[in-house]
């Protein structure tokens, strides 16, 4: 049986490296963007979050991206 994709989990994993890269803890992430640590954990999860509270997360990362 094969799993269906899930951008968004892909997408919350991404944020996820890309923060522990940086030494971060959500809390420190949330401070930089921001936004609450329940959204850091939101995004992080591949749960929903408004493109506004992306756009800031990916800011504060110095991330972009792109849809291919």
């Amino acid at each position: 049986m094969s799993r269906t994709p899930n951008p968004a989990r892909d997408l919350g994993i991404s944020i996820r490296e890309a923060r522990s890269d940086l030494g971060w803890t959500q809390y420190e992430l949330a401070k930089r963007a921001k936004v609450s640590r329940p959204t850091i954990a939101r995004v992080e999860t591949g749960g929903n979050v408004s493109t506004g509270s992306l756009r800031k997360i990916l800011d504060a990362l110095g991330k972009d991206l792109t849809i291919t």
